[in-house]
């Protein structure tokens, strides 16, 4: 009877032990498919950049770059659902490997009452080593998720900074980040020229601020934009009789300015 009931227990041991090794085909299958994912938001990283580009270059293409947001948008939704399907794959074979183990626990503490069963001893050392080799797998795709978390938050900050670029050229305003300085006077046509362009946030028909000492002393109305340069007129009566622009005068966004001119 024993002998029989040992041959049992062997065989529930063989079959726990394609059980496992099932498991591991699965959770390799999910690791190739986060790969996957992956290789998706590298190449949404890539969509983002090339927008952003064509944001610095040519802002008044605004329209495109809201159609392109709102496409990385969409990829990131997607993105985070897949990693979220992904974790919790991991997390049900986690459980699984868990009960298995518990299984086979209770397995090797009934055959150890049933003497030296050496075949049988070889056997469990084996599943175990395939045990720990699953939960270092899953160590390595928590590893890979993480990465992937982080990325998609590095994503998310990349796509506000985009949006806010738009809100703010759509509004009809340089980005408040813009610092620059007048680089040449022309006052007989009432007109500067400025050391910035778009690339640094200058927008065309927005106000700026000509700042000396902590105070405004003129303001600029901008006519025309390049990518590393700008004209603006003076603006009529901002001028104080007794103040003369200079080379170098530090030039801001004047925000509130902009707003009033835009309503």
């Amino acid at each position: 009877m024993a002998k029989v009931f040992g041959i049992l227990t062997a065989i529930v041991l063989a079959l726990a032990a394609v059980v496992f090794f099932k498991n591991k085909e699965q959770f390799e299958l999910r690791t190739a498919e986060t790969q996957t994912e992956k290789d998706l938001l590298t190449k949404s990283e890539a969509r983002l950049k090339a927008a952003n580009e064509v944001l610095e270059a040519l802002p008044i293409e605004i329209a495109g770059v809201d159609a392109e947001v709102e496409s990385l948008t969409t990829a990131e939704a997607a993105q985070q659902k897949s990693n979220d399907a992904a974790k919790a794959e991991i997390d049900a074979t986690t459980a699984k490997i868990a009960a298995n183990k518990e299984q086979l626990d209770g397995i090797r503490d009934k055959t150890s009452k049933m003497g030296d069963l050496k075949e049988l001893s070889s056997k469990m050392r084996a599943t175990s080593g395939e045990l720990e080799e699953l939960a270092q797998s899953i160590t390595a795709s928590e590893a890979k998720l993480s990465d992937l978390t982080a990325q998609d938050t590095a994503l998310k900050a990349d796509i506000e900074g985009a949006k806010f670029k738009v809100d703010t050229f759509a509004s009809g305003q340089s980005l408040p980040s813009l610092k620059t300085r007048i680089r040449s006077i022309y006052p007989n046509w009432g007109f500067v020229t400025l050391a910035s362009g778009n690339n640094a946030g200058v927008m065309a028909n927005s106000t700026l601020n000509v700042v000396r000492d902590g105070e405004t002393i003129a303001k600029l109305l901008v006519t025309a934009v390049e990518a590393g340069s700008s004209s603006a007129s003076i603006v009529p009566d901002s001028l104080a009789p007794d103040v003369t622009l200079q080379v170098g005068d530090r030039v801001i966004p004047g925000q509130a300015a902009a707003k009033a001119t835009s309503n």
